[in-house]
């Protein structure tokens, strides 16, 4: 594999592990009921507030622990021409064709970040999702005495996805989104936060969807009056959207995917362990300690 394929398939593992959620996030408000699909948070063009000074950042991203990139002095593309690049990139990755069709071709950063800033919420809007409908059909189980249930086969139309995901290399992920994040940063104050910071909400998303209860089958519904489907624990029912998609991929899908989210939001709070210089993790033990005075 040539250096520039090696490096396109980096930012489409990356593309990866931002978008699966919103896979998940995309079958649970096409499939189950009574749901909102208007666009949730300010839209595009809402009105600045009065203050237009930016806000305290929390997780500032220069924290983000990366590997070592290559000389380069070609900058970005603006976020308008960005879409050629990540695409291409995607279609680099081995074995990432299938996905490539469901991800949007224009407007993908946008999309992502539109998505990260609804996981936090109740509602999300559908057009806003960076991907298209996967076919299938949403399973039920009845037992004998009338409960009806999640059914187990839907965890595995995530797996090919999960997969992927528990794959990328968490540092190559965080190394890619730090390299690109002016583009993130700049599509979250198009969404309508002039005075926002993408990464404090991307951090706000993680650590919500790392509090998803770890459900496990069966995960009991009740039919709604429109014939759809809801959780039949309220408490449930009442969760964000990025934790009502964590128990609708299934409790081994979710293993993997908090696993991975908890390795990424260590790799930008910047306390992951530092690296040989051969690419290799110090151990804790061998981390030089600190003089004393």
């Amino acid at each position: 594999m040539t250096r520039q394929n090696s490096a396109k398939g980096k930012i489409a593992g990356a593309i990866v592990v931002i978008v699966v959620v919103a896979l998940a996030a995309w079958w649970y408000f096409t499939r189950m009921p009574g749901l909102d699909f208007t666009r949730t948070g300010p839209a595009p063009s809402a009105p600045a507030p009065a203050s237009t000074a930016p806000l305290p950042i929390e997780h500032p991203i220069e924290a983000a622990q990366t590997v070592p990139a290559p000389a380069s002095t070609a900058p970005l593309p603006t976020l308008d021409d960005s879409d050629d690049a990540a695409a291409s990139a995607l279609a680099a990755l081995p074995g990432a064709q299938g996905l490539a069709s469901l991800l949007l071709s224009r407007g993908l950063i946008p999309h992502i970040v539109a998505t990260v800033d609804a996981l936090p919420r109740h509602t999300i809007g559908a057009s806003i999702l960076p991907l298209r409908t996967p076919a299938g059909a949403f399973m039920t189980n009845l037992a004998a005495d009338g409960q009806i249930t999640l059914g187990t086969a839907n965890y595995a139309r995530y797996d090919p996805y999960v997969k992927i995901a528990e794959a990328v290399d968490a540092r190559t992920v965080v190394s890619w989104y730090a390299h690109w994040y002016p583009l993130f940063q700049e599509a979250y104050r198009q969404l309508g936060y002039p005075r926002g910071y993408f990464n404090d909400r991307l951090m706000t998303a993680i650590n919500d969807m790392l509090e998803a209860p770890n459900a496990q089958a069966p995960v009991a519904l009740v039919k709604t009056s429109d014939g759809h489907y809801a959780f039949a624990d309220p408490t449930w029912e009442s969760l964000s959207v990025g934790q009502k998609l964590m128990i609708r991929v299934g409790p081994d899908n979710e293993r993997v995917l908090k696993q991975k989210l908890r390795s990424i939001r260590t790799l930008l709070l910047g306390k992951a362990p530092a690296l040989h210089a051969n690419g290799a993790e110090v151990p804790a033990a061998s981390a030089p300690t600190p003089a004393r005075s």
